[in-house]
């Protein structure tokens, strides 16, 4: 059976209202929204986030999530945040392209499909230099120099970069950043960990 113009008109109006419902819930959260998802470690709600929205700053966190707990489902998302990332270049804050493509290349080395770990260094370095008094991009670097391994990596270092970041996190605009957080958990186990050394 041929489909008529009217399967067609169902169809479209099908698309289109799960479309609006999709922009709908992702108009409707928040950061704060987010941040409590995070703190509750609930990220069925950051993957229905990321799943309808283009964010680079939740979905470098829901990336960096996923490949830690299930590589396979990881790949698409790490995929197309790659595609975002380099889809934004041009628009993104100095240094936060250097920091996103990063941790693209981290990811895809954990997931096996890379082999730039030097790559994913420098370019956070690089990141550190173009933007360096953004959070962001010092919280980022930090996390790279806190699992990198000797002589790459140093938690006291990784320490000085959280520091710096969370001092400027401060400002009320990071209020509700989830990365805020994550900077003060690093700080602690930083500092845990030098204690044993």
């Amino acid at each position: 059976m041929r489909p008529t113009d009217s399967h067609f008109a169902a169809r479209a109006r099908q698309v289109i209202l799960a479309l609006c419902i999709s922009i709908s819930l992702s108009a409707q959260t928040t950061d704060r929204d987010l941040l409590r998802a995070y703190q509750r470690e609930d990220m069925t709600t950051w993957q229905a986030y990321v799943d309808t929205t283009v964010n680079l700053l939740y979905e470098y966190g829901f990336c960096g999530y996923i490949v830690s707990k299930d590589k396979e489902a990881a790949k698409p998302y790490v995929h197309r945040f790659r595609e975002h990332v380099e889809a934004q270049r041009k628009q993104l804050p100095r240094g936060h392209y250097e920091m996103y493509l990063s941790a693209v290349y981290v990811y895809e080395l954990r997931l096996k499909e890379s082999i730039h770990p030097i790559k994913a260094m420098n370019l956070a370095k690089e990141a550190t230099r173009l933007a360096p008094n953004d959070p962001l991009v010092l919280s980022y670097y930090g996390t790279c120099l806190f699992y990198a391994p000797q002589p790459f990596g140093s938690k006291k270092e990784a320490l000085e970069y959280f520091e710096r970041a969370d001092q400027l996190f401060q400002a009320p605009k990071w209020k509700d950043c989830w990365v805020r957080e994550a900077t003060e958990m690093y700080i602690r186990q930083c500092q845990e960990k030098l204690k044993k050394h």
